[in-house]
This record gives C-alpha cells, sequence and structure tokens, in this order.
C-alpha cells in the first residue's frame, strides 16, 4: 500500500494525538479555500473548529473575512501573507495544484509547517488523473500511475513529495485522488439551464465523478480515522459516459437534449481534448471499507436530482 508505513508511535499515522486531540479547538487551514475546501468548513462544527485558508487576491480576502474566514493571500510566487493565519493549525488541507516548479505549499511552506505545533493531519487533494489511460479498465490505489501529460506528472510528483514530507516529519498526510468534481452551481443541471450543455459521444469512453458534498463526507471521515501515508480514490460508484449525463440532466428539466456530437468533431480546448484522452473506471472500496464513508450520491442520477431539487 503507498506510503503506509508510518512511525508506529506516532499513533494514528502522524504525530501523537495526546489529550488534546478532542474537537473542541481544532482549525481547518485550507492552502485554496476554493470549492470543495469550502464545503468541507460548512460542514464542520463551527463551536469546535476555527476554518481558515488562502485565496489569490486581497479582495476575495477581504470577501472570505465578511464571512468569518481567517484567510491569507497566497498565489504560489511567494509566501503567504500573513503567515500567521496558520497559527496554531490542527489540520491542513491543500487544494493547490502543482505547478512546472513544483508543489507551490511545499515550496514555500515546507519549514513553516513543519515547525507547527499540534499539527496532526495533512489532507492532500490529487486527482484519478495520475493514472492515465487504462483502455476503459478497472483502477484502485494499487494500480499503476500511468499519467503522460506534464500535469498528470506533476501531480504524481507532488504526491509523492507530500508523503515523503510527512514520514519526514511525523505527520499522517493523506492524500484524496479526486474524480470530476460537481455540486450546486457546477453540473450538468447547471449547463442545461444556461444553453452550455453538450453531449459528446465517443464510443465506450467513460468518466467517473464524486458530488462535492460527498468530497466533504470522505474528508470528514479521513479527520475521524487519520491513517498517515494513506492514498484514497474519492469517486462515486458509477463511471458513467458524459452523453448520458446530459441526457439525465434534460430529462429532470424536462427539455429536450441537445443532439449529440462525435468526438471526432467536436472542437474541443486542448484542456479539454487532454480529459478525453484517457479511459479507465475507478474503484471506490478503500473509502467504505477503511473509512466506513456513505456517499450521499452513489451515482450521477442520486446527485443530479438533488441539484434539480427533485
Amino acid at each position: 500500500m503507498v506510503g503506509r508505513a508510518q512511525d508506529a508511535a506516532a499513533g494514528s499515522g502522524g504525530r501523537p494525538a495526546g489529550p488534546e486531540a478532542g474537537l473542541a479547538g481544532n482549525k481547518l487551514f485550507c492552502f485554496g479555500l476554493g470549492y470543495s475546501a469550502m464545503a468541507l468548513g460548512r460542514r464542520l462544527d463551527a463551536s469546535a473548529w476555527q476554518v481558515g485558508g488562502t485565496c489569490r487576491s486581497g479582495d476575495r480576502r477581504r470577501a472570505l473575512e465578511v464571512l468569518g474566514l481567517d484567510a491569507a493571500v497566497f498565489d504560489g510566487t511567494a509566501p503567504m501573507v500573513p503567515l500567521l493565519a496558520l497559527t496554531g493549525a490542527t489540520h491542513v488541507l491543500v487544494s493547490v495544484p502543482p505547478d512546472a516548479g513544483g508543489d507551490p505549499v511545499l515550496k514555500w511552506h515546507a519549514d513553516t509547517l513543519a515547525a507547527t505545533d499540534g499539527l496532526r493531519w495533512v489532507g492532500y487533494f490529487s486527482t484519478t488523473g495520475v493514472y492515465g489511460d487504462y483502455g476503459g479498465g478497472w483502477v484502485d490505489e494499487e494500480s499503476e500511475l500511468r499519467a503522460t501529460s506534464d500535469r498528470g506528472q506533476r501531480r504524481i510528483a507532488a504526491e509523492r513529495a507530500w508523503l515523503e514530507w510527512g514520514r519526514a516529519h511525523g505527520v499522517a498526510v493523506h492524500v484524496f485522488r479526486l474524480a470530476g468534481i460537481y455540486g450546486p452551481g457546477r453540473s450538468a443541471i447547471d449547463q442545461v439551464r444556461r444553453g452550455t450543455a453538450r453531449r459528446i459521444i465517443k464510443a465506450g469512453h467513460l468518466f467517473s465523478r464524486i458530488h462535492v458534498e460527498d468530497i466533504a463526507t470522505v474528508l470528514e471521515a479521513s479527520i475521524a480515522r487519520p491513517d498517515g501515508g494513506t492514498v484514497y480514490n474519492v469517486c462515486d460508484d458509477e463511471p458513467a459516459a458524459s452523453a448520458d449525463v446530459v441526457a439525465y440532466a434534460c430529462m429532470l428539466l424536462g427539455v429536450e437534449p441537445p443532439a449529440g456530437v462525435p468526438f471526432a468533431e467536436a472542437e474541443l480546448s486542448p484542456m479539454a481534448k487532454s480529459f478525453w484522452a484517457d479511459n479507465r473506471r475507478v474503484r471506490n472500496d478503500r473509502i467504505k471499507a477503511e473509512l466506513g464513508a456513505t456517499l450521499a450520491f452513489p451515482n450521477y442520477r442520486s446527485g443530479l436530482r438533488a441539484i434539480a431539487g427533485l
């Protein structure tokens, strides 16, 4: 199992929990207070948790502070400001992607994090894209990482760097490989309502996906059962064709689905084409067996029904 060999003296896979490891006084700090991190922040009990993190601009920082979040500005090109925002963090979630220079959080804040007293859980957001192409076959956390794109290779390197950092400093680091994220405001329902939905047809090509609230569920479960060095696939139970998802959204909204467009004629951007280059089905057994996570939206149909208010 990837990176599972943490120091046994650290108990739950990181620094000793100690008597202070209860819920009271916990602080979650998110490098990248984005869509998924905010879902976790909303889920945590405000009486037991303080939530803060980084954003890329001063305007966004002020907006987050209005919401009661302790925010700092960090764009990956320099240390975050103010650095004191990280003080007292017991849990750190990293959703900032790596760039050509590597992982920006480790670049600027590896030593700061190592010196953070009481830090006992780190979660790193990766992607199922690290598996590359399996011709529609199944992958799990032990599968070979076959990503060939620069973006995929950077993710693989970042995963390894975080796991190595955790082993070196006795901190329980967990890697979460996220499938395609959807939820309110970011779904086929929203695309259909905006008139931007497309039904791209590529025979036998399936995508795995995950509802944003189920990401928060998995993170909560990991925080409750830390196991440093573990990698988790975070996806629902049913990989599905993109065109099927759009068709179902149209059915829920009572509108005619757009005509199917063959993949070869779809005129996709280079970024969009890169997502279609790989075909695989992702298993999620570990989040259930080891974390006890129960998905609220085990397939796209249940997720889209909830978003549509049905």
